[in-house]
Order: C-alpha cells, then sequence, then structure tokens
C-alpha cells in the first residue's frame, strides 16, 4: 500500500491509489472510472499515429491492483471502452486473454457516456453491466459526477487534474482525486485510469479536498 491514503466517507473507508483507482477494503472492491480501453486502436482505425500497447497496460495495472489488494470484485465507473471501433479483434482478444487470468474476479461495469456508443461488453467477458447509481453501502457508484439521494457519489467522467506551479514559473497539469464536502457536495471525482486519455482542469469550491497524482505518491493541496 505504499503511496496510497486512507480517507473516510459516508462511514466508509477508501484507500486511495497512486495507480489512479480505489480501494474499498470493507468490500473488497477496487473502482476504476474511465479505462477507455481500445482507445488507441479507435484513433488508428480513423487514421491517427499513436501508440500501441495500451490496452495491454491498462489491464497489466488493474491485475497487479487486484493482486496487491486481494480484491475480489472490480467496478468500472463508465468508459471501460471507448468506442464501437474498441471491438477490434486485438483488443477484445487482449481481453478475453485476461478474464481467463482472473476467471473468479467479479467484474461490474456501471455505464457512461461512451459505453452508450461502444456497445456493451461481450457477454464472454462475464461483466455484469448496470445502470448508475449502484449503491454499496452508504456509497453511490456512477460516472456521471452528479449528486444521489441519501449518499456519497463515486463518478469519473471528468477526468480531473491540476495544475502545479513551480519555483521557475514552470507548470505541470497532474491527475487528481477531487472530493466534495459531505454536507454541501457529497461527489467525488477519481481520475482516469487508462493511460491514453486527456484531463480537465477542475474548480475548486469550498471545503473540497484535493490530492494530486504525483508518479508513485499522492500530495494533498491546501
Amino acid at each position: 500500500m505504499s503511496g496510497a491514503v486512507e480517507l473516510a466517507l459516508a462511514g466508509e473507508r477508501l484507500l486511495l491509489l497512486p495507480e489512479r483507482a480505489v480501494f474499498l477494503p470493507e468490500h473488497a472492491t477496487l473502482l476504476v472510472a474511465d479505462a477507455h480501453v481500445g482507445k488507441a486502436v479507435s484513433f488508428r482505425r480513423l487514421g491517427v499515429p499513436v501508440p500501441r500497447g495500451t490496452t495491454s497496460d491498462t489491464l497489466e495495472r488493474v491485475s497487479a491492483l487486484v493482486r496487491r489488494h486481494a480484491a475480489a470484485r472490480v467496478v468500472f465507473l463508465g468508459d471501460f471502452l471507448h468506442s464501437a471501433r474498441s471491438h477490434a479483434p486485438s483488443t477484445l482478444g487482449a481481453l478475453v486473454r485476461w478474464r481467463a487470468a482472473w476467471p473468479a474476479l467479479a467484474l461490474t461495469l456501471v455505464r457512461g457516456n461512451h459505453d452508450e456508443r461502444a456497445g456493451d461488453p461481450p457477454a464472454a467477458l462475464g461483466v455484469e453491466v448496470v445502470d448508475e447509481p449502484l449503491r454499496l453501502g452508504t456509497l453511490a457508484l456512477c460516472h456521471h459526477p452528479r449528486p444521489v439521494a441519501d449518499a456519497y457519489v463515486l463518478a469519473g467522467h471528468w477526468h480531473p487534474c491540476v495544475r502545479v506551479v513551480g519555483r521557475a514559473h514552470d507548470s505541470l497539469r497532474l491527475p487528481c482525486y477531487w472530493f466534495g464536502d459531505e454536507a454541501t457536495h457529497p461527489v467525488g471525482v477519481l481520475p482516469a485510469f487508462g493511460g491514453f486519455t486527456g484531463m480537465h482542469p477542475i474548480e475548486r469550491r469550498p471545503g473540497d479536498r484535493i490530492w494530486a497524482v504525483a508518479e508513485d505518491r499522492l500530495a494533498e493541496l491546501r
């Protein structure tokens, strides 16, 4: 758990991981937002030259976290597949091989906006697909970061980031975790998990708590 930050929200214990995912120890559940599997192949099919191997890298990172935290379930908070072009044989083959390595692992997808266009994952992957919100204890697991009655929302969609300025006035954008105040805005947003994704700067509100992801560690911004 090196580099992880423990956070209590709505009576639930969360581990914020520098790998841009959240582990819920009491539920043995790993939360992954915005994996965007197959985004690179989608771009290549449109003639855009982009790096290869992003799907394998994403799945290997999920495997490492499942193994390290002994997760029994992974919940993808929307945008699992990037587009209909993500159903390319190379991408689906990588997913089938990955699933075969984890046959007992429960997988759930909370549909996001990209999932609506990409379609549900193939049935052979054994992924339970649900609409938001998915209730888990006092949490509501969603894709879109908007309030849900009587729950603290954990979501994705925005690919949040912050701009950090150095002493030499140079700046860097870093992905971040963004959690609203439990009383006034009970919504938390996870950084995008996929390696080939963009980022969106956030606007901080009073009472917000933000952790920037800097490689293998998290830094809370005061």
